[in-house]
């Protein structure tokens, strides 16, 4: 089994043989609420990939020493998740999925037909609670790192991104009942391990008017199956899609996507 995942910014310069002191929230989650003892193994992560494994060595109130063993990287390829917003916390449902199956980025997006809005003082409290749900997921998968939760976006701004990110080499894909081109059969001999975007609507599908700019800008629409999935199960089932079609979740070949000998 695993170790269980603790956040620790002392991950990031840990060398095997030394002595990591968790202190805060993060000691008290794992002493007080897992009951953590001498002798188990955890490991720590600085959430952007620095993963530090060790046993730990003494407990208190509020802290935690580890004696590090292996410090290593987790070689996560970038993908990132434009998640509509949703009703019913589907977006939230998605952010955690995504988060679980290898998502590196998230940017909120407040599409054409979003019933849920995000304004005022409500905008820092949602994109907080996005933040705050996938650094959970994170902790619970085991991985070293944090989706960062991008501001969200209008339609408008969402165009200059994919603009901004295929000019630098990354794929954009934008889900779509009506595309004619399923995302399986599109040719990923090349460039497997370029930065790929996911692009999700919301409950009432991307507009037309949404393809037309998204695709202009850069954006592939593309089927993801026979089905109709909700927002919840869109994205996430797209980027586990995604990970067997491109290989990132393979033991063979360069081990993108798992831990890595640091």
């Amino acid at each position: 089994m695993s170790a269980p995942v603790f956040i620790c910014p002392a991950a990031a310069d840990a060398v095997a043989g030394a002595m990591v002191e968790v202190t805060g929230d993060e000691a008290r989650h794992a002493v007080t609420v897992q009951r953590r003892l001498v002798g188990e193994a955890v490991d720590l992560v600085d959430g952007a990939g620095a993963r530090a494994s060790g046993r730990i060595v003494a407990v208190g109130d509020s802290r935690m020493t580890v004696e590090i063993a292996r410090a290593s990287r987790d070689a996560d390829p970038e993908v990132v998740l434009v998640q509509a917003l949703a009703k019913g916390g589907r977006d939230e449902q998605a952010i955690e999925a995504a988060t679980e199956l290898g998502a590196t980025r998230v940017v909120p997006w407040a599409a054409d037909r979003s019933i849920v809005q995000w304004r005022g003082a409500k905008v820092d409290k949602a994109r907080d609670r996005w933040r705050s749900l996938v650094t959970a997921a994170t902790k619970q998968s085991r991985r070293a790192r944090i989706p960062t939760v991008e501001p969200h976006v209008s339609t408008k701004q969402l165009a200059l991104l994919v603009t901004a990110a295929t000019d630098a080499g990354a794929r954009v894909l934008i889900l779509h009942e009506s595309a004619d081109t399923a995302m399986v059969d599109l040719d990923w001999s090349h460039g497997n391990t370029a930065p790929l975007w996911m692009i999700v609507g919301p409950e009432g599908g991307v507009s037309d008017h949404e393809i037309d700019l998204l695709t202009h800008a850069g954006a592939e629409a593309v089927l993801l199956g026979p089905h109709v999935l909700r927002a919840s199960s869109a994205g996430p089932a797209a980027i586990a899609a995604l990970a067997a079609l491109r290989g990132t979740w393979s033991t063979r070949g360069d081990g993108r996507g798992f831990t890595l000998e640091g």
